[in-house]
């Protein structure tokens, strides 16, 4: 059920996404890289599956345990190498396989067109964030896309959360962060907002065990929970 923001006005002001296994499934790309960096280590590849339990905190967390998943036993200097391969390589992977997940586009468009503030917070590479959704032409309805670069502690620090919202001009209390993990919810609950999570993404746990205010089987269902508190607030 949607958090009751009622009392300070409309609500919410602000809905701020994550971005992979939120709006996008970018598994199957995210998987292609992976495995082109594991060939140049001559280490089998990865299934989909496996790297879909990888995804979430970032490219440097990706590749250690992509390592760790080939048994690879790195050194740290060579886990920095590994990681500076993965940034030229993940280039190559943004949009080849990535699809938008059921119902993105016209969610982010009916939020937009009633007035409602948006934002993309992902761990991704700032730039990698902004040719994906330029791609799918889902930029244009964002006041902010802040990269997992883009700050000093990624997700599920509160960092990008917060700067985000300073740049919407919108209170924690007044937004609902939108997510598919446990980082987007520990991110929401340091940042003091509520926080959503929608099925169908990559979480490693039961989106019930999460403990987020409210979970959505799809991003269809979550506008219409949105556009009902919008309305009645």
């Amino acid at each position: 059920m949607i958090p009751d923001r009622h009392s300070s006005g409309r609500w919410p002001k602000a809905v701020l996404f994550d971005l992979d296994g939120t709006l996008i499934d970018s598994a199957p790309d995210i998987t292609a890289a992976v495995n082109e960096l594991l060939e140049n280590y001559d280490l089998p590849s990865l299934s989909l599956a496996q790297v879909k339990t990888m995804i979430g905190e970032g490219v440097r967390k990706l590749v250690e345990r992509a390592f760790a998943a080939s048994d690879a036993k790195l050194s740290e200097a060579n886990l920095e190498e590994a990681f500076q391969a993965m940034g030229t390589i993940y280039y190559r992977h943004l949009t080849q396989f990535t699809r938008l997940m059921p119902g993105a586009a016209e969610t982010l468009v009916r939020l937009h067109s009633s007035g409602i503030r948006l934002g993309v917070v992902t761990n991704k590479p700032q730039v990698a964030a902004r040719t994906i959704l330029l791609h799918f032409r889902l930029a244009e309805r964002l006041g902010t896309i802040i990269g997992g670069d883009a700050v000093m502690h990624g997700k599920p620090a509160p960092d990008a959360l917060l700067l985000a919202l300073q740049q919407l001009d919108v209170l924690p209390e007044e937004a609902l962060m939108v997510g598919d993990s446990a980082t987007d919810v520990a991110a929401a609950r340091a940042a003091e907002m509520p926080v959503a999570v929608v099925r169908g993404g990559y979480s490693r746990v039961p989106l019930e065990e999460l403990e987020a205010d409210f979970i959505c089987r799809d991003l269809p269902a979550l506008l219409a929970a949105i556009e009902s508190a919008a309305t009645t607030a």
